[in-house]
């Protein structure tokens, strides 16, 4: 099954961070793009493809269901903590923790029947806090700064070996596809950009030239 009502926003790549007033920063975790949709009792997970991944995270599931709102859409991303509490994207890829897979929420699209995607941003973030104002295991508010603080903040993310930052209009609705006002910039030397070079090595391979 797929699902493409609620197709994601996809950032833009950049080389930097957004360093003015209207930009929020939230630290890109190293995972898997996934929506959370809950209507009364039932539960449903789908990729940035949408693909329904419901029953590889059965933490995720229980979590949405022990959350007081009974109809909601989540966008975040799933991922799996390793020892030292960074994500762990060679273990959550070998499948073999799906049952310990939980998701970080960045947005909330739909609440309790109401489309939320039309609202600027930061009025979202405010009924995502609401909505996981109780602390609930498997799901967690995904943490974010605000302003000119971004570039300094992308470097201390570089240090601590982290994947990059997203950066965000916050004052913009949430429109599918590949958007200008959501910015990634990576780290450079994270584990993530190798495979993303291994990925296109593979897509185009290096034609042999004769001597």
């Amino acid at each position: 099954m797929r699902s493409i009502e609620f197709a994601p926003c996809l950032p833009t790549l950049k080389t930097s961070v957004p360093a003015t007033p209207d930009w929020i920063h939230e630290v890109k975790h190293d995972g898997y793009r996934l929506t959370v949709h809950r209507e009364g009792k039932r539960v449903r997970l789908f990729t940035r493809n949408g693909h329904n991944w419901t029953d590889r995270y059965p933490l995720i599931v229980e979590a949405a269901l022990r959350i007081r709102v009974s109809s909601f859409v989540l966008d975040g991303e799933a991922v799996l903590l390793g020892v030292d509490g960074r994500s762990d994207f060679d273990g959550l890829h070998n499948r073999k923790h799906n049952d310990e897979v939980q998701f970080y929420a960045f947005d909330v699209l739909m609440s309790e029947g109401g489309d939320l995607r039309k609202l600027p941003l930061s009025m979202r973030k405010t009924s995502l806090a609401r909505l996981l104002a109780r602390r609930i295991n498997g799901i967690f508010l995904s943490d974010f700064e605000r302003g000119e603080i971004g570039p300094d903040l992308f470097r201390h993310a570089c240090i601590m070996g982290l994947e990059g930052l997203v950066s965000k209009r916050n004052d913009r609705p949430y429109r599918a596809g590949v958007s200008p006002n959501w910015v990634k910039v990576k780290n450079p030397d994270h584990p993530a950009m190798a495979r993303v070079q291994d990925a296109s090595d593979e897509a185009y391979p290096a034609r042999q030239v004769s001597g």
